[in-house]
């Protein structure tokens, strides 16, 4: 059950997370894939009136500038981080930025370092790295040098409305390094902007991208409404706006449609930033709020794995186990797992020390993510805090890898499943979107005494190759041995069109070293200090290739995998397999 800490009237209380709903169910993907012509002839239009007097007027106010209180900031700093940017440099992974020539709007910056610097993120850092009379003279001279790029000048790089709503959340947290100064100026020039970035928003916090965006714009609305004086009307609005852009936004499960678990992280922390606003003015926050938290940690916990960290999905990495606890613990919410998020389209299966957590849902439309991946039916495998079998994993949040090796960890066979005629399940076109494939999978769980068994069915190859993908999963209760059986079957218009050639992979974490065993049939997996695992497969020929991972720092790391390869014939194939733990 869920237990909401710092809300005095919380929500009512969830489902138990560890129900199971059994039986078949079709999940579908959203009808629209792309954003149309006339939607992005829009969002453009808007970016241009940023810089028409008339917006510039509509940004001026009446009210005297002040702060009505200072939020906590509930997410801890990293202290490194912030010793680094009074040593002269902001930091973020293996990016750097120096202080002393710091052009917030650089071209070229990876696009999470950007949003790193611009969204302010890296106050904490530097409050968590001395007092606040030690770093407050650095926040001062980072904030001039941000006025002074962005305070007049109203573009996208430095106004865009998601990073205005974390810009306001951040600054109202850490106003006493930023208003220190006993220079009456620039005190009035940081208010005065704050105060225009929420009246930007009043105007353009609708047209952000539904999802995250838009829910990070309405909750600096919110923020602006409790913080700035006069703000009644703007928090009505936005606390309808939050409402609108969290149902649009998230599932009813609770997962994110961008269907990231890197996305979620990123919004159960500033949801409970948000709550921590509402905590300082002592208001109620609004129940889509306090429900979307509640459930957001759960659906967060069903996609980690045995070491606390994520499992890598959507273009995501396996994010640190210390981010994940970190906004967990910020949200105030202690709760299990979710077992089972039918709609967020992922399914977790746990025994023992083992975790198994399986994509069982089509890819996110493309006007929903950035980065989405033909994934489906992949699954990752744990035991204890030994990841055993893994997706390549994706660069987010870093964004700081080169555009080709980001392009193909999107695909199938970057992936733990099986890949048709060395294609994607879902198409990638050149432009980044996804094109035609999965629109469907059918999924049956069912939970037994002796196992939790997932079977899921994909309709990802059936307009091309005519072929569908049917995965049988069954983890053993005591955790010890994960069965499963992938199964072609004719399918659509040109079922029984001739062979295709079929490719079954399982991409190993790094430390797990494989050895073929004498038949070639199988291979040990052994892990130095740790478990030992045996693979068994039937319905095609072993061969153990090269791979890559992709750690919580966004850093590759080379490793290996198991690849099945075989041919199918127009009446369909089976290839049945096993992970054994033994040892």
């Amino acid at each position: 059950m869920v237990v909401a800490r710092r809300i005095e009237k919380g929500p009512e209380p969830l489902p138990a997370e560890d129900g199971i709903e059994p039986g078949r169910r079709l999940i579908r993907v959203g009808d629209d894939k792309g954003q149309s012509l006339a939607e992005r002839l829009a969002a453009q239009f808007n970016r241009l009136t940023w810089n028409t007097p008339f917006h510039s007027f509509r940004l001026r106010g009446r009210f005297p500038l002040k702060l009505l209180g200072v939020p906590r900031d509930p997410i801890p700093g990293d202290r490194e981080a912030g010793l680094d940017i009074m040593d002269g440099e902001v930091t973020l992974g293996r990016q750097r930025a120096d202080t002393a020539t710091l052009d917030f709007a650089a071209p070229g910056r990876p696009a999470g370092f950007a949003d790193h610097l611009q969204s302010f993120a890296w106050l904490r850092d530097l409050a968590a790295a001395g007092t606040r009379l030690d770093s407050a003279p650095y926040a001062e001279a980072l904030m001039r040098r941000w006025l002074a790029r962005h305070g007049e000048a109203i573009d996208e790089a430095g106004w865009r409305p998601d990073l205005w709503g974390r810009r306001i959340l951040n600054w109202a947290a850490h106003a006493p390094l930023i208003l220190s100064s006993s220079d009456l100026v620039y005190r009035s020039a940081v208010l005065n902007t704050l105060a225009r970035g929420a009246r930007h928003l009043d105007r353009t916090a609708d047209k952000a991208p539904i999802g995250l965006p838009r829910i990070a714009a309405y909750a600096g609305t919110i923020a602006a409404g409790l913080l700035i004086p006069g703000g009644d009307p703007r928090l009505i609005h936005g606390e309808q706006g939050i409402a609108k852009a969290l149902g649009t936004g998230v599932h009813p499960d609770g997962g994110i449609v961008s269907r990231s678990p890197v996305e979620m992280v990123e919004l159960i922390e500033l949801l409970a930033q948000l709550l921590a606003v509402y905590e300082e003015r002592r208001r109620e926050p609004p129940t889509p709020v306090a429900h979307a938290l509640a459930k957001a940690v759960p659906v967060l916990l069903g996609v980690t794995m045995g070491d606390g960290a994520l499992s890598s999905w959507q273009g995501g990495c396996g994010l640190m186990p210390e981010r994940v606890a970190r906004a967990v613990a910020a949200s105030g919410i202690r709760t299990r797992p979710l077992r089972q998020s039918r709609e967020w389209g992922f399914q977790r299966l746990s025994g023992g020390a083992t975790v198994v957590v399986a994509d069982c849902a089509p890819p996110p439309a493309s006007r929903l993510a950035r980065g989405g991946c033909a994934s489906t039916l992949a699954f990752e495998l744990s035991d204890g805090p030994q990841r055993i079998i893994v997706n390549c994993g994706g660069d987010r949040p870093w964004d700081a890898l080169p555009h080709a090796i980001t392009e193909a960890l999107r695909t199938s066979a970057a992936h733990s499943t099986l890949v048709l005629a060395d294609s994607n399940s879902t198409a990638i076109h050149t432009d980044g979107s996804l094109g035609k494939g999965v629109t469907l999978v059918e999924l049956d769980r069912r939970e037994e005494e002796t196992a939790s068994r997932i079977e899921g069915t994909h309709d990802g190859y059936v307009r091309r190759l005519g072929l569908q993908h049917r995965r049988k999963l069954a983890l053993a209760a005591d955790g010890r041995e994960l069965g499963g059986e992938d199964v072609l079957l004719p399918s659509g218009s040109r079922k029984g069109g001739g062979v295709v050639t079929f490719a079954l992979r399982f991409h190993l974490a790094p430390g797990v070293e494989p050895t073929p065993t004498a038949d070639g049939l199988g291979a040990l997996l052994r892990v130095d200090g740790g478990p030992l695992w045996q693979f068994r497969c039937r319905g095609g020929a072993l061969a153990i290739e090269e791979s890559i991972w992709i750690d919580g720092d966004g850093r590759p790391a080379s490793t290996s995998q198991l690849v099945v390869t075989g041919e199918t014939p127009a009446g369909g194939t089976s290839i049945s397999w096993a992970l054994k733990r033994a040892g």
